[in-house]
């Protein structure tokens, strides 16, 4: 059944291929952006929407909508950035949005908050939704405090936690490791065993389509991520595959990197490459979730869209 549904953040990362998948679906799309630009077919209604560092008139935006998609807000944006900043983008403009759907008889708020919410950049255990949050930064902190305000708010919601996301396009910290493992040397990574959950774009939609269309996904939060994680060694193994390479990868002792990453102050950089992120999806799974995509077919492919095509003759840039 199709329905009428407003994106928010339309023009991210998430957000644009969304949009595209939910048009195709035959479902009547609003597509709210801070600079709108003709990026989408032609049936999805492109509208404007202020910066949410200001209040925005969103009973405007949710005229004749059925459902919204909540995926608007300020990420990882450095240290220099306010714990006022995340509060008033992830929080206070979430509260306002679904006090505003409410009002408006909007039946469904998907909101997609992040794993950050629930944990900080390592586990020592894997994490499900029965795991207390306890976010380590202020981006955490204000999607928490966002989740809580959707949960207050009396509107019909579903709350999605995902992992880091990856897909064409990553920026961050997978488009780093992407172009460290574009390069033709050896890395030190046979050694690492720790396991990261990762999480591919099509799946999250996968899992945003059934939040929209699953009556039994009302009221609940969901973890979200690809069901296998992978150590370091095998992402970086499914990267090089995407390129029609070998692994190139040599046992450096973890202990000895991690050494090296504290001498040079730089352990947030250790904690993404030698810390264990593990999300367990389980609960997800058993509400009907079928994610398309296998996490190392995946991580190849995202490869192979983000080079340059192949031809038979070199192009200046590739040889």
């Amino acid at each position: 059944m199709s329905a009428r549904i407003l994106v928010t953040g339309a023009s991210g990362f998430i957000g644009r291929a969304l949009v595209e998948e939910l048009s195709l679906a035959g479902h009547r799309v609003r597509a709210a952006m801070r600079q709108p630009a003709d990026v989408f077919p032609g049936e999805v209604e492109v509208v404007a929407v202020s910066d949410l560092t200001r209040p925005v008139e969103w009973r405007l935006l949710l005229n004749n909508i059925d459902m919204v998609v909540h995926l608007a807000g300020i990420a990882h944006a450095g240290a220099e950035i306010a714990e006022q900043t995340y509060d008033r983008i992830n929080r206070l403009a979430t509260a306002e949005l679904a006090a505003a759907a409410r009002s408006a008889a909007v039946r469904r708020l998907i909101f997609i908050s992040s794993i950050r919410a629930q944990s900080g950049p390592t586990s020592d255990h894997p994490l499900t939704e029965a795991d207390p949050p306890r976010p380590t930064d202020a981006y955490g902190r204000s999607k928490l405090a966002a989740e809580d305000a959707v949960r207050a708010s009396g509107l019909p919601f579903t709350i999605l936690r995902p992992v880091l996301v990856y897909g064409p396009g990553v920026k961050g910290n997978l488009a780093r490791l992407m172009q460290l493992a574009q390069s033709p040397w050896p890395l030190p990574f046979a050694s690492f065993r720790n396991r990261r959950s990762l999480l591919s774009r099509q799946n999250l939609i996968a899992a945003i389509h059934l939040a929209l269309q699953s009556p039994t996904t009302v009221g609940e939060t969901y973890v979200v991520a690809d069901p296998i994680p992978l150590n370091v060694a095998e992402i970086i193994a499914a990267l090089r595959a995407g390129q029609e390479r070998t692994r190139g990868l040599v046992p450096i002792p973890p202990a000895l990197i991690a050494s090296a990453l504290k001498t040079l102050h730089r352990t947030d950089v250790w904690d993404r490459l030698g810390g264990d992120m593990i999300a367990d999806p389980k609960k997800l799974l058993r509400a009907g979730w079928l994610p398309p995509i296998e996490t190392r077919a995946g991580l190849a492919a995202m490869v192979q869209a983000t080079s340059p095509r192949k031809s038979g003759t070199a192009s200046r840039s590739t040889r």
